[in-house]
């Protein structure tokens, strides 16, 4: 089965010529911007003349301003405190970062927003539901919480945006939004965006978009623009002071670092904190409060380094984050791509490092292979890569000198690669030989 057949393109070069009213211009203006992405040039258009649409882009390639967009413009005269606009993303993050968006976008207008994701009460989110917001950002869970006590009416209902299509059915939530969709009117605009479209998305569009416009950036291209890879063959036991190493260097500002999963994620900031590093973590496993304390620390730089999993990092969307550092090698190039896309957002430039232990090397491969280009193999001059891991495993971050990265020989006190706790404290090592970077353009937001 496969998608509707894609159109050919219809662009725009700058903001001034896509159909939005002066009102909701001036709130992009106010944000800096002024030439659409690719995705957001080639739907906003026909979404604003309320066509159905399927959105193919990789993450950060502006996907949310391209259903936000014409949301407001098509609802602009008819604020009523009615729900108009209903936005379904999977992660609590993208809720809340697609509401402040919105908010954003439509400070000149009289629509209000809200909202509803699950971790914190209900009765801020009842009264949102009940009449004080025209256009909801839902995760499918609470919703369907809040539709099964009855009072959430969705009659004046007329778009729908279905965002993170694939995300939804990795973590799940298609049968939760088949279950929504089956109690939304039938006559509404629906949108589409995904990053990728595999067979289950398909279906689901199939079974509830109406002669849908297919619009797909691709996703390769997509990708690699702007992205700089570089890949650091270590043994797995001393990635830990590799990544020390590197932050020694002062141009990472805003770092980004990936585990696996929440376990080592947790490990790895007791590590990177007993080094004085400026760093704090997101996973599945904090509370939303926790969550939102450390996406606000990081994007106001309190906080250097931002640990994460890849479930809980779809929706963090930081300006002018300067390097990615995969610890762990994902297993999927899909995952790849979707991580080192949080540093190059949209035409900007960015640096993704992966520390590669010698059983990643597979999967390193393969996500080469999606590239369709190789990726530049390094060492860092003055490390010392021979040194054996420990003698039994460390129970706690600080059982080892090397913070159970393997760092046997580390001297006591303030580490080589201090970050001395934040960014710009104290003139950069001189002569550490690490991967050179080179001068940086200005780094365009995004959304």
């Amino acid at each position: 089965m496969t998608a509707p057949p894609t159109e050919p393109p219809a662009t725009a070069s700058s903001f001034e010529e896509l159909p939005l009213h002066p009102t909701i211009r001036a709130g992009v203006r106010e944000l800096g911007y002024t030439e659409p992405t690719p995705i957001q040039s080639r739907t906003i258009p026909d979404a604003v003349l309320g066509r159905d649409l399927i959105g193919t882009a990789q993450t950060g390639t502006g996907k949310t301003a391209a259903f936000l967009l014409p949301i407001l413009e098509r609802l602009l005269d008819r604020p009523n405190g009615r729900i108009l606009a209903l936005v379904l993303t999977p992660t609590r993050e993208l809720a809340l970062q697609a509401k402040e968006f919105l908010d954003k976008l439509g400070r000149h207008t009289r629509l209000k927003g809200a909202a509803v994701y699950g971790g914190v009460g209900m009765g801020d989110q009842e009264r949102a539901l009940r009449g004080g917001a025209e256009i909801i950002v839902a995760t499918p869970g609470r919703l369907l919480d809040h539709m099964s006590r009855g009072y959430v009416r969705f009659d004046s209902l007329e778009i729908l945006v279905l965002d993170e299509g694939d995300r939804m059915l990795d973590m799940g939530f298609l049968p939760d939004v088949r279950r929504i969709l089956e109690r939304l009117p039938r006559r509404r605009q629906t949108m589409l965006f995904s990053a990728t479209m595999p067979p289950e998305v398909v279906r689901l569009a199939k079974d509830f978009l109406h002669e849908p416009k297919t619009v797909q950036v691709d996703p390769t291209a997509a990708a690699a623009v702007g992205v700089s890879h570089l890949a650091l063959p270590v043994p797995s036991h001393l990635k830990t002071d590799l990544l020390i190493e590197l932050l020694a260097d002062e141009t990472m500002t805003s770092v980004l670092v990936f585990t696996r999963t929440k376990h080592r994620a947790d490990r790895l900031m007791r590590q990177l904190e007993l080094r004085r590093v400026d760093a704090t973590v997101i996973h599945g496993d904090r509370s939303q409060a926790q969550r939102v304390k450390a996406l606000h620390g990081f994007r106001t730089g309190h906080h250097r380094v931002l640990v994460a999993t890849d479930i809980a990092a779809r929706g963090i969307d930081v300006e002018g984050v300067s390097h990615v550092v995969n610890y762990d090698i994902p297993t999927e190039p899909d995952v790849y791509i979707h991580r080192v896309g949080r540093t190059a957002r949209a035409q900007r430039l960015g640096d993704a490092f992966s520390l590669v232990g010698r059983e990643e090397e597979d999967d390193l491969h393969r996500i080469e292979q999606r590239l369709g280009v190789p990726i530049r193999r390094a060492k860092i001059p003055g490390f010392d890569y021979d040194r054996p891991p420990p003698d039994r495993p460390a129970r706690d971050a600080g059982q080892y000198r090397g913070g159970g990265g393997g760092g046997r020989g580390r001297r006591e006190g303030p580490a080589r690669g201090r970050s001395g706790g934040g960014r710009g404290r104290g003139p950069p090592r001189r002569g550490s030989g690490r991967p050179t970077q080179e001068p940086r353009r200005e780094r365009r937001a995004t959304w």
